[in-house]
């Protein structure tokens, strides 16, 4: 394994292509492929139950751990080498996976996979920014994300035709997936703590969370990245859930497939505004991500108009290149700013809590347009106008005056 003999708060300035990197995408892929898997398995299992009823309550029980555990979660990916901690963290979703294998409630079971991951978040990006350089930190996200997206794609895919085979291979397939994490996971430099220090009083930890929360929002690029990444994944969940009312409304198609191909179409632009945003725009010039970000509220306007499956698929790799070229500017920018400030780990643990409240805020706003009966064209136009006024306003304080 590497070593290390950098000073605490230093950089390595590793090569973008280095074993490091290799070893970080390789535990990042995994590690997401078996998340995915791992839902549509416990999916199957609630179904399999007559109990369709829970499975958004599955989405809950990935997400609230997310945010109640924030305080926690940032003060250990800084106390400790942030490769342990995301060892550690794969072990924790290797034994959810293992307790849904085993019979224990599917919703308990995924909750202890989102408690690992939870865990795993700010030790994953956080890492980065002790890695490399600003000069390559975005292109490095960039990658980051393009291993993320490939991994929710074929873990949706895997996890389906596994389940629909046999539960018991799905779980045997996570948990393969989750010990290959783990295993990539001891070939990462061995980085020193942000702060090694750290004390865990509950009760501290939760005044300095907040504290640092407050720094963040002060910093007016920390603040820029909050708010921004906030609203993209908001907007990404809303949209998942959005396209399983708007497939049958607009395109007259019944199956589960085709909203989940769309969201596949979606993945994919990720992975195209990923790779422009790591060629087009540095840290010097981050404000050209609100060109993605601006275009997301029109391209899901959009929506309301197609009635073609061609046509949408054309429109969700819009949406989702808009989306890359947005979000992963902004979360290299936080992790330099965090890096400099609070230490990454916390940066990033606060970055997951203001995004998680955002995906129950939007989830929320959209179930209440729902159960008041709007069509599923009105609530995307709806929510078009909602995202372009979100980041109309994100952009107008950006470009203020100081």
């Amino acid at each position: 394994m590497e070593r290390s003999s950098m000073e605490n708060g230093s950089t390595l300035n590793l090569p973008l292509i280095s074993r490091g990197m290799m070893a970080v995408l390789a535990a990042q892929f995994f590690s997401a492929l078996a998340d995915n898997a791992a839902l549509i398995a416990a999916i199957a299992v609630v179904k399999s139950h007559g109990l369709a009823g829970l499975v958004p309550m599955l989405q809950d029980a990935f997400v609230v751990p997310f945010i109640l555990l924030a305080p926690f979660v940032g003060q250990l990916a800084d106390a400790f080498p942030k490769g342990r901690v995301m060892l550690v963290s794969n072990l924790v979703k290797l034994s959810g996976a293992a307790a849904m294998a085993l019979g224990v409630n599917p919703l308990a079971a995924y909750g202890l996979i989102g408690i690992g991951a939870a865990m795993y978040s700010p030790a994953k990006y956080g890492i980065l920014s002790q890695m490399f350089g600003p000069a390559v930190l975005v292109r490095a996200n960039g990658m980051m994300e393009g291993s993320t997206i490939v991994a929710i794609l074929v873990g949706v895919l895997l996890g389906g035709w596994l389940a629909d085979h046999s539960l018991a291979w799905a779980y045997a397939g996570v948990m393969a997936c989750y010990g290959l994490a783990a295993f990539a996971n001891l070939f990462i430099p061995r980085l020193h703590a942000e702060n090694p220090g750290a004390v865990f009083h509950p009760w501290k930890l939760i005044l300095k969370f907040l504290a640092a929360l407050a720094l963040l929002f002060k910093n007016p690029d920390a603040r820029f990245s909050l708010l921004g990444t906030s609203i993209f994944w908001g907007s990404g969940v809303t949209l998942r859930l959005m396209l399983f009312a708007w497939v049958p409304a607009a395109l007259l198609i019944t199956d589960n497939q085709t909203p989940a191909n769309l969201m596949g179409a979606v993945s994919v632009g990720i992975v195209l505004g990923a790779g422009a945003a790591g060629l087009w725009i540095t840290l010097a010039n981050v404000n050209r991500a609100l060109i993605g970000g601006l275009l997301l509220g029109p391209a899901v306007f959009a929506l309301a108009f197609v009635h073609s499956l061609t046509l949408a698929v054309v429109l969700m790799v819009a949406i989702g290149a808009c989306g890359g070229l947005f979000v992963v500017p902004l979360n290299a920018l936080l992790q330099e700013r965090g890096h400099k400030t609070i230490g990454a780990g916390n940066a990033l643990a606060v970055q997951n809590f203001a995004e998680n409240a955002s995906m129950l805020l939007f989830v929320s706003l959209y179930g209440a347009a729902i159960g008041a009966g709007f069509p599923a064209a009105t609530a995307s136009i709806g929510f078009g106008l909602l995202l372009l006024a979100f980041n109309g306003i994100l952009a107008l304080f950006r470009h203020r005056p100081a």
